[in-house]
Formats: structure tokens, C-alpha cells, sequence
């Protein structure tokens, strides 16, 4: 076996393993999945993503595994934005705290193999036409400018979405939760679709436009398959924990839009620059460079929220 082959054989053990023990413990039907465990959880996905970096760094060498490290971080980050809206959509649709597990995972499940299709869809186009990458570049651009300059994102409404007026028009749907299930019966028999089939639906959809971002992102940082193909699923995987985490504390973040924006900006200009870049800079120093500008937007605009957060509090209680 070549030792590309063994990463991913590593990989697919690890994802097989850890899905497992979260299909028979972790997602069973009418759970409530509290803060402890929630922390105990994305604390495991961290501690396998980190230890898959090492495993990477001994098998492919320092700059796969820090490109690994760099992706991971980019799309861990952009999850976040991924659970404000997966907050909204929840409130509207009245989920019950004890569907939120298995709704969560069927959603997440359904987005990893759409961003499967994406990411290999994206990796072919670039192979054939390495141009594309400054069409991603412009991409990220205007992406990280909008991102950067939006107010909230708290203006999604569900039921206003084209997604699920698309729903309503090809499919029969109701407004229960069918008591946790996805088809249910009406009076005369007849199958109709529940909310939480809408839940499920919307959750894998506003994630693939999320995986625009996301992908021209991680392919900015490597043109690697095997350090997008990882980074992204071990982000993606860790989104549910990541949700029960945050779900009350993600309004406090208010800043790390921003965070992530100038990230988006940065990767834009170094996909757009790359020629005139590597002609000062090696590959392993825009490498770690990379890393360096996305841990400290990242960290930053975390750390800025809090602050601002905390003194709006102390002028509040002052007023």
C-alpha cells in the first residue's frame, strides 16, 4: 500500500469507528444530549482531528499535515456560522429538544456526502483547469467582503426560503413532528410529509451553500485531496457536538463573522497572487503562514466578541 492509501484506510477506520459508537450511544431516538456531554463530545472530535494531524504529519510530511491543520481550523470556523442558522431553523419549526440528536446527525450525514460530490467535482475541474483557482480566488473575494460588511444573518427565515416553499409545492407537508417521525398518515390514509423531514432537508441544503465558501476555502489553503477531503468531514462531523456546545452562547460571538471574512479575503488574494508570492515565499513558509492568519482571526475575533460582549453587560447594568 502506498502511504496515501494507508491515510485513508487510517481515516476511514477512525470515521467508521467514531460514527458507530455515535449511532449506538450517542443518537438514540427521544435523547437529550446535555452541555456536559456535548463538551465531552467535541472534545473527542477535536482530540481525534489533532491526532489524525500528527498521524498525517509522520506519514506525509510537515506540509500536508500543517495544510491538514490550516483546512480543519478554516472550516471548523465557518461551522459555526453553520449553527446560527441551524439554531433559526430549529426555532422555527418548534424541533423538541429530544429530536434535536438524530435530526442533527441525518442532516450532517446527508451534507458529508454532497460535499463528498462538490469536493470531488471541484478537485477534477481544477486538475483539468487550473485556472478556475483564480475564479475561486475572485470568489473568495467577494464572499469575504459581503461576509464582512453584513450586519446578521438573523434575517433568514426559514419559511420564506426557496427550499422549502420548493418542499410544499412537490411534496405533501405537515406541521406536526409526527412524535419524532419523518412520514406520518393523515385521516384519510394518505402519507405526509413531517417538519422534521423539513428540518432534515433544510439542515443538508443551507450546508451546501455553506460548502461554496467552504471548498474554494480549503482548496486556497491545498490543492491536496487528501487534506480536503479529511479536513472538511473531521469539521463536519464535529458540527452536532459543536451545536448542543454553542447553541446558547452563539449570539455572543458577534464578531467572528468578521474573523472569518478577512480569512476568506486573505485565502483570496493568495490564490489570485500565488505566481508572484512563490517567487519570495517557499510553499512551507505560505504554509504555516496560512495557519498563523487564520488561528489569529479567528482567536481574535472570538476573544473581541467576548470583551465587547462583556462590557455592553457592565454598561447595562450600569444604565
Amino acid at each position: 500500500m502506498s502511504k496515501d492509501q494507508i491515510v485513508y484506510a487510517v481515516f476511514g477506520c477512525i470515521i467508521a469507528t467514531a460514527l458507530v459508537l455515535d449511532l449506538g450511544f450517542l443518537s438514540r431516538k427521544n435523547t437529550i444530549i446535555t452541555m456536559r456531554q456535548a463538551l465531552k463530545q467535541t472534545f473527542l472530535w477535536i482530540l481525534l482531528a489533532l491526532a489524525f494531524f500528527v498521524f498525517l504529519w509522520i506519514e506525509e510530511g510537515q506540509k500536508l499535515g500543517l495544510e491538514y491543520l490550516s483546512g480543519y481550523l478554516m472550516e471548523w470556523s465557518l461551522s459555526i456560522d453553520n449553527i446560527f442558522v441551524f439554531i433559526l431553523i430549529f426555532d422555527a419549526f418548534k424541533v423538541k429538544e429530544k429530536n434535536y440528536p438524530r435530526v442533527l446527525l441525518i442532516g450532517i450525514l446527508a451534507a458529508i456526502l454532497f460535499r463528498v460530490i462538490f469536493i470531488t467535482l471541484g478537485v477534477a475541474l481544477v486538475a483539468k483547469f487550473a485556472w478556475i483557482l483564480y475564479l475561486f480566488g475572485l470568489f473568495l473575494l467577494y464572499t469575504g467582503y459581503k461576509m464582512f460588511n453584513a450586519s446578521t444573518e438573523s434575517s433568514f427565515d426559514p419559511h420564506s426560503s426557496a427550499i422549502y416553499k420548493f418542499l410544499k409545492k412537490v411534496l405533501p407537508i405537515g406541521t406536526t413532528d409526527g412524535d419524532g417521525k419523518f412520514l406520518i398518515r393523515d385521516h384519510n390514509n394518505k402519507p405526509v410529509y413531517t417538519s422534521l423531514f423539513v428540518v432534515v432537508v433544510l439542515l443538508a441544503a443551507i450546508d451546501i451553500v455553506f460548502a461554496l465558501d467552504s471548498i474554494p476555502a480549503i482548496m486556497g489553503i491545498s490543492q491536496s485531496s487528501l487534506v480536503i477531503y479529511t479536513s472538511n468531514i473531521f469539521a463536519v462531523l464535529g458540527l452536532r457536538s459543536l451545536f448542543f456546545l454553542l447553541r446558547g452562547a452563539v449570539n455572543q460571538f458577534q464578531y467572528l463573522q468578521q474573523g472569518i471574512a478577512i480569512v476568506l479575503i486573505f485565502i483570496g488574494i493568495k490564490m489570485i497572487g500565488e505566481h508572484y508570492i512563490s517567487l519570495w515565499m517557499d510553499k512551507n513558509a505560505q504554509v504555516i503562514l496560512s495557519l498563523l492568519v487564520i488561528m489569529f482571526c479567528i482567536t481574535g475575533s472570538i476573544i473581541y466578541s467576548v470583551i465587547i460582549g462583556k462590557q455592553k453587560l457592565t454598561k447595562e447594568s450600569k444604565d
